[in-house]
């Protein structure tokens, strides 16, 4: 009950269903903290740059010509490299705690992470994004114009922060559609195994046999195992 009268008061949270069957509540982040994140990231890339470039100032033409390739580097493959590699952060996104996602709440990858870094050339016509604003101001999930192309969204970093916390594990999906709920509790005992007898986490997954499965004696690593699946890990 406390979940869902949270997620009512929260206009920007999303409820969203994965292929297989299980229900995530995504907490959208607006234009003002993406707003705040671009400028963070605009300010470590030209500092990235500038420091480059003392160091490259005594190579001449050549020093110059890997200048001009860093900048490109930074403004359009960086931050679509650190999305791809970082849980869907870049420096900014991880300092205001937002991460890009799919629209069913999987991690990004390398496609969409490229296609919606890209595609800021057309969102930021005519000056200052003012085509990407537009578009976040007139879509309920603030989707700017590459994020539409991509299927991406952006997301507060609940999930991610999880996904961190969850031991690896072989992902394993649950027999049956989990709630929202069901799913925190499950994530909650793996994060908090490690804290407990071995003996009570048995304990603990018998009861917990609906959700995760017959656990024929190895109820631990089967809860590890299905929340590794919750988490997005393949």
């Amino acid at each position: 009950m406390r979940d869902r009268n949270i997620d009512v008061m929260l206009d920007t949270a999303r409820r969203v269903a994965t292929p297989e069957g299980i229900e995530l509540t995504l907490r959208l982040a607006g234009p003002v903290p993406r707003a705040l994140a671009w400028v963070v990231d605009v300010a470590f890339r030209i500092l990235a740059v500038w420091v480059l470039g003392l160091i490259l100032s005594r190579a001449g033409l050549f020093g110059t010509g890997v200048l001009f390739l860093a900048l490109f580097f930074f403004e359009w493959l960086f931050p679509a490299w650190c999305e791809a590699r970082w849980n869907g952060t870049t420096p900014g996104k991880h300092a205001l705690g937002l991460a890009v996602l799919n629209d069913d709440g999987s991690p990004v990858r390398w496609p969409a992470a490229l296609t919606r870094n890209l595609l800021r050339a057309v969102d930021f016509l005519p000056l200052f994004y003012a085509v990407g604003l537009a578009s976040m101001l007139v879509n309920r999930d603030f989707k700017r114009l590459g994020d539409l192309a991509a299927g991406t969204v952006v997301v507060y970093r609940e999930g991610a922060y999880r996904a961190a916390q969850v031991p690896p594990a072989p992902p394993l999906a649950p027999p049956a559609p989990l709630t929202l709920g069901e799913q925190r509790t499950l994530l909650d005992l793996a994060e908090r195994a490690s804290l407990l007898s071995p003996q009570r986490v048995e304990e603990l997954a018998e009861l917990a046999a609906p959700l995760i499965g017959e656990t024929q004696g190895n109820g631990a690593e089967r809860v590890a195992r299905v929340a590794n699946y919750l988490v997005g890990r393949r």
